[in-house]
């Protein structure tokens, strides 16, 4: 099976490429030189590929930067999308395409389940809610991926923003009254694996095991990297009310994604904060 991956240097094209199925062969090219946002680009490299399946792990995930500039975000989270699904059917791949808990209000007090109708808060929302219209448009059996807070041992993300903070102040202020389930990139990247293997299509939600606020990551970021030495010293972890800390784009409160459908083919993810834990070793083992 010969799987091309658009946004091979991301956090989750990197752990797609480190979790390759025995049988599969990867295509990869450097995002350099697979500009997702030329047609014509995609075109050339989809045809040289011969892949079975794409998978789209490429985003604009800038979310405080999309609101004032949402074109940017619509030519990678939209654009991008429809250019990508279009080469797949006319190549007859399968194309898989990842997508975000940001596409809901965060009004629920339960897990959003896969059919739950979308009502994005912000430009980001709106490109990634528009970006899965997209993939149905322009593809006849796409699969979609939602998931929510991914991170990795590299890369920009809240995990390596807690860890810089901790070292740098004697306390860290983190929101506490936004809900959702973190996700290691390597979690996503093993269901994605499952799923495109597996010929399944239709959306699906994929995340780490348990809920957790911004405030519970980040406490337990700092107690697990405390214990295996990762940080040197304990710092304060204060939680705050979102009104504390204005951003310009307005997040969910409530971003829990159910998996039922999801499990059922993959089993049951694990938890959270054995990712996390794990994810830090890893982190510490790093050059």
């Amino acid at each position: 099976m010969r799987i091309l991956i658009a946004g091979s240097g991301g956090q989750l094209g990197r752990a797609l490429q480190a979790i390759a199925p025995t049988g599969v062969t990867v295509i990869a090219p450097p995002e350099a030189g697979f500009d997702i946002t030329d047609a014509d680009v995609v075109a050339r490299v989809v045809a040289e590929a011969r892949p079975d399946a794409i998978i789209n792990a490429a985003a604009y995930t800038a979310v405080d930067r999309a609101e004032g500039d949402e074109a940017a975000a619509r030519r990678i989270n939209v654009d991008a999308v429809a250019t990508l699904a279009g080469a797949a059917r006319v190549a007859g791949a399968a194309f898989a395409h990842v997508s975000t808990d940001f596409v809901f209000d965060g009004t629920a007090h339960v897990p959003y389940p896969p059919d739950a109708a979308p009502n994005p808060l912000g430009a980001y929302g709106r490109t990634k809610l528009d970006g899965e219209i997209a993939t149905a448009e322009f593809h006849p059996a796409p699969l979609l991926v939602r998931t929510a807070w991914v991170y990795a041992a590299q890369g920009n993300n809240f995990v390596a923003t807690m860890l810089r903070l901790m070292r740098e102040r004697p306390e860290v202020r983190v929101v506490a009254d936004q809900f959702g389930s973190p996700t290691h990139a390597a979690t996503l990247a093993r269901t994605l694996w499952t799923l495109v293997g597996g010929g399944h299509t239709g959306t699906f939600h994929a995340t780490d095991a348990g809920t957790a606020t911004w405030y519970d990551f980040a406490a337990a970021i700092h107690d697990e990297a405390l214990a295996i030495g990762l940080l040197d010293h304990a710092v304060t972890v204060t939680p705050i009310r979102t009104i504390d800390y204005p951003t310009a784009a307005k997040r969910p409160a409530f971003g829990v994604l159910d998996k039922t459908a999801t499990w059922a083919i993959t089993g049951t993810a694990r938890h959270w904060r054995a990712e996390l834990r794990h994810c830090l070793t890893t982190i510490k083992a790093l050059p």
